[in-house]
């Protein structure tokens, strides 16, 4: 069976034991704020698990695509080392929300496996959680497996967890014997060996994971089981190794032609690396986030530059990775359509992050070489701050910093650079976390177990009365329903009042941490609510309607930015706040002026058409193939709202708009700008702001027309004639101190000396920066063929430093770059260059004539 035809196997047995066969959810769910990827097939359903949304079908069957490379389910280090783990897999699985439990879900394992697969009985091995009798029993009493292959094994390996907290349980584990003679020992299951490998992992749901680690029962019992769908492959067609099937044989033979090397040994290892990487960028950008400097997007980043340097190995120095991706759609685009659509992006997002890691890697060196030669005398090892910093701001693999450093006599401390590693691994799980307070998820975890949920009534209004629900520490609210809008979609959260006779709330944000839970967040004023009390409701309505006007824009200048510069653009992410909007956006270079110019009338001209602004609610299997935009990290239910603006703007949205588009009353582009590599933002504001920002502009401008003594239509040729008359004087400036500089060259030559066998010019020389002391420094090299030359001058408020080291001198162990360090270090700075020439800058003016004095010294 090819891997395309053991993929539908599965899901076509499901369906056949009455699964709805659903689509696989994209590998990031912001809604889910303590996951940074997808890493299982149960993340899309958690909210079910824990009782807050109820399930549309009460068994679901699905291939999903995964990322395990951060918190408790990361498998990075063991990628390419061994066979069998990568960062992006597909993960096969079949849900029971409530439905049927542990006797089916066995049941049907075993009958896949043995009677559809037709897998060697003898070959299969069970583990169960220690004290889970009733599926030990159901092992033994519907299949019939070899009792002796069921095994029971502690938390570790039998005990299932998404990450710290929530839904878990105890879980049943299928085992495939790959010895040549299917003569495995106990011993050898759930050792992390190649030879009994791990294919199915059957979970029972039954228990949620609070913050204080301990275990509740959850209102219902879940089936949620999960298939590694490249081990099966291998198991099926029998490869020992993932790697060997047709799911990444393509992209090692790929490698293997590019880098004339074998597949074998250590190449083997990095081949492994690339095309696993190379597979989770495709499909990470392909659901719309790219590499960049934060969160998600820099493990991405990470992820390209550790396949960069495991492609260095293989010889590979110049970027190539996007070229990979038509190989990767080869193998997975009919499944996951969306790596096809992307291509354009998914290639471009690659190559700009290859190229800037080249550029990255080259000024790494360079700071590598500034941070040796500023080593103190004596010290033979790189710190572990010192190469993290490396690694962090550079991409500098710290395995290279170990190297260049060796070839120096020097070590690093990588069990330093290991701390700060993890210190910041740990700084990033703490940014994932909830906006609220440490207890959220218990918080969350009571009111869902307790089926108290709250609901929103803010589309037909700002106020209204409502009855308490619970009352936290006096900064947490739940009403039975509120008009208060929960920050989502970019949309901030709304504030305003809670009130009755005894007590009153300031509400300073809304936030929805779970499907159904609102929470009001502020503080008392007076008094105190009771659970059960009537109160009154109402929402700063002025801030609401200003929200109202930015959100409607914003899915106006979406649609005129995508019809005026491209069909391909997609949103990357929003904020609409009260004065002002944020709109980030896929797109591989700065938009030009008169672009924007073209939206920012665009936008305008609709909002004098005052078209009406309509919202309706769809299923969500009616939106693909439609016009109607989706954001792919947006939660979407069964039931969608579409949010139709005049028939010109159509998107999935939950937010609240006005109800024409006159109401928005202007539009104006404050700025275009780069966030990251491949994501560009607009700023822009709307009706009192854009009036604000319009009226500053013209006093600008005005105040300049009567400072040049032109009118406002004159000012730009005036400002453009000024430019020109500068940049004369600047380059006439430059050609004086040019000419002043170079006929203090023979002064100079009398004041060299000998020192230790050589010529030594150590001289300071007033007015003079960077670009003049290098010219001043081609003119005395050749005057002075043995020899050492450094240079100081002060310009501009500024020190700085040259020097030069002859050829010989050298061969004999001096170093420029590392002599200018030490000279610039008495100046407030620093610098460094190869051990020829180097040059340093320095924060001390006054401090030169010190500087270039101590040379002989250093020299010494």
């Amino acid at each position: 069976m090819t891997a395309a035809e053991i993929r539908q196997s599965y899901l076509d047995f499901f369906a056949s034991k009455q699964h709805e066969i659903v689509p696989s959810s994209p590998v990031v769910l912001p809604a889910d704020p303590t996951l940074m990827f997808v890493n299982a097939g149960m993340n899309p359903f958690k909210e079910i698990f824990l009782g807050a949304r109820e399930p549309t079908q009460t068994r679901v069957a699905d291939t999903q695509k995964c990322i395990r490379v951060s918190g408790k389910q990361n498998d990075l280090e063991e990628v390419g080392v061994d066979t069998y783990h990568h960062t992006f897999f597909e993960m096969l699985g079949n849900w029971s929300f409530g439905d049927y439990y542990k006797a089916e879900a066995i049941e049907w394992a075993w009958e896949l496996l043995t009677k559809v697969w037709k897998l060697p009985k003898e070959r299969l091995w069970i583990t169960v959680y220690r004290d889970d009798d009733e599926a030990m029993e159901l092992w033994k009493s519907l299949t019939d497996i070899d009792p002796s292959h069921v095994l029971r094994f502690d938390e570790k390996d039998n005990f299932w967890e998404m990450g710290d907290t929530g839904p878990c349980g105890p879980c049943s584990e299928i085992h495939f014997d790959r010895t040549p003679n299917a003569d495995a020992t106990p011993e050898m299951v759930n050792a992390d060996l190649v030879e009994v490998v791990e294919v199915w992992n059957l979970v029972f749901i039954q228990n949620n994971r609070r913050e204080d680690g301990s275990l509740e029962e959850l209102p219902s019992k879940h089936i949620d089981t999960g298939m590694g769908f490249e081990r099966i492959v291998a198991v099926i067609q029998g490869h020992d190794s993932n790697y060997d099937s047709e799911l990444f044989m393509p992209l090692i033979n790929w490698l293997k032609e590019r880098s004339g090397r074998a597949y074998e040994g250590d190449d083997a290892v990095a081949m492994r690396v690339i095309a696993d990487h190379i597979r989770t960028l495709t499909i990470a950008i392909g659901d719309g986030i790219s590499p960049g400097a934060k969160g998600r997007k820099y493990v991405l980043r990470r992820l390209l530059r550790r396949a960069a340097n495991y492609a260095r190995k293989l010889g590979l120095n110049e970027p190539f990775m996007h070229e990979m991706v038509p190989v990767v759609q080869d193998i997975l685009g009919s499944i996951f359509p969306s790596i096809m659509e992307r291509d354009e992006a998914i290639r471009r997002d690659i190559k700009n992050e290859e190229v800037s890691f080249q550029k990255n890697l080259q000024r790494g060196v360079a700071v590598f070489e500034k941070l040796v030669s500023n080593m103190d005398a004596g010290n033979t090892v790189i710190s572990g701050e010192e190469s993290f910093d490396l690694y962090s701001t550079y991409g500098f693999p710290v395995d290279l910093t170990c190297l260049m450093a060796a070839e120096r006599g020097l070590t690093v401390d990588e069990a330093g650079f290991e701390e700060s590693l993890n210190a910041e691994q740990e700084a990033n799980r703490s940014m994932q976390k909830a906006k609220l307070n440490d207890n959220a998820a218990d918080l969350i975890a009571d009111l869902v177990a307790q089926g108290i949920q709250s609901s929103f009534t803010g589309y037909d209004s700002t106020s209204g009365e409502t009855e308490v629900l619970a009352v936290f520490d006096d900064e947490l609210v739940l009403l039975k329903e509120t008009p208060f809008y929960a920050e989502s979609g970019g949309q901030l959260g709304d504030t305003g009042s809670i009130s009755c006779e005894s007590g009153t709330f300031t509400v300073s944000d809304t936030q929805r941490p779970a499907e159904g839970i609102i929470l009001h967040i502020g503080e008392f004023d007076a008094g105190r609510f009771d659970v059960g009390e009537n109160v009154t409701t109402q929402v700063d309505t002025q801030r609401r309607r200003n929200l109202e006007r930015h959100h409607s824009a914003t899915h106006i200048m979406n649609h005129a930015l995508r019809e005026a510069v491209s069909d391909e653009i997609r949103q990357a992410g929003s904020m609409v706040a009260p004065d002002r909007l944020r709109f980030d956006f896929s797109y591989h270079e700065a938009v030009p002026s008169d672009k924007l110019e073209e939206i920012e009338r665009m936008v305008n001209r609709f909002i004098m058409e005052n078209g009406a602004i309509e919202t309706n609610e769809i299923p969500i299997k009616e939106v693909e193939g439609s016009d109607i935009i989706a954001v792919f990290d947006e939660k979407y239910g069964e039931l969608v709202r579409v949010v139709d603006i005049g028939g010109y703007s159509k998107e999935l949205c939950g937010g609240t708009h006005v109800d024409s588009a006159g109401e928005i009353g202007g539009f104006r582009i404050v700025q275009e700008t780069s966030v990251s590599a491949g994501v560009r933002r607009i700023e822009a504001v709307c009706a009192t702001a854009a009036v604000e920002l319009t009226t500053k502009q013209n006093r600008i401008l005005n105040d300049l027309a009567r400072s040049l003594s032109v009118t406002p239509d004159g000012v730009m040729g005036r400002v453009q004639a000024l430019l020109t008359s500068n940049r004369d004087l600047e380059r006439k400036l430059k050609q004086q101190a040019a000419k002043s500089a170079l006929s203090s060259v023979d002064d100079l030559l009398g004041q060299v000396v000998e020192h230790n066998g050589y010529q030594l010019l150590a001289a300071r020389i007033e007015g003079q920066g960077p670009d003049g002391l290098r010219q001043i420094m081609d003119a005395l090299r050749p005057k002075i063929t043995r020899g050492v030359i450094v240079l100081g001058g002060d310009a501009d408020g500024k020190a700085s430093f040259v020097a030069n080291v002859s050829k010989d001198l050298v061969g004999e162990g001096l170093h420029a770059g590392k002599l200018i360090g030490q000279v610039a270090k008495l100046a407030g700075g620093g610098g460094g260059g190869q051990p020829e020439k180097a040059q340093a800058g320095g924060k001390d003016p006054s401090k030169v004539a010190d500087a270039v004095a101590a040379v002989p010294g250093f020299l010494a």
